[in-house]
């Protein structure tokens, strides 16, 4: 038995999957060559099942979809562009008004303000970090 390919990403494996199937290998049978060549962590059998149902009805992609729904994370540049904005208009402005008025969370104002755009209070002021 050969040694396992240790460095794989899973596009590769899944290209893998992909010529495997075309070649008409069964699910079952694509997962055994797989954890042969690239370990047992590479894909599970359930996965090897989705992804080859996935290419019968005529996937091409081998990359992830788009999701949907709402980002992880309310720390982008729009947000700290706004917050930065809104700090400089009014140097006594607090975390609680700033969330409210960009209706995000107070914790991704703090971290915005304190680590993104390094200000602190001093005086009831809003200053950058020095």
């Amino acid at each position: 038995m050969a040694t396992p390919i240790k460095e794989w990403s899973k596009l590769e494996v899944r290209a893998v999957v992909r010529y495997l199937f075309s070649k008409g290998t069964k699910p079952s049978e694509i997962h055994k060559q797989i954890a042969e060549t690239y370990g047992e962590g590479a894909m599970s059998i359930s996965r090897v099942y989705q992804w080859c149902t996935w290419f019968g009805e005529g996937r091409t992609s081998l990359g992830d979809e788009p999701k949907s729904g709402r980002p992880k994370t309310s720390i982008n540049e729009e947000n700290t562009t706004h917050v930065d904005e809104l700090i400089r208009y009014d140097r006594r402005m607090k975390i609680r008004e700033i969330a409210l008025k960009l209706e995000i969370p107070k914790s991704t104002v703090h971290e915005i303000v304190h680590d993104t755009l390094g200000y602190r209070k001093v005086s009831a002021r809003w200053v950058p970090k020095m």
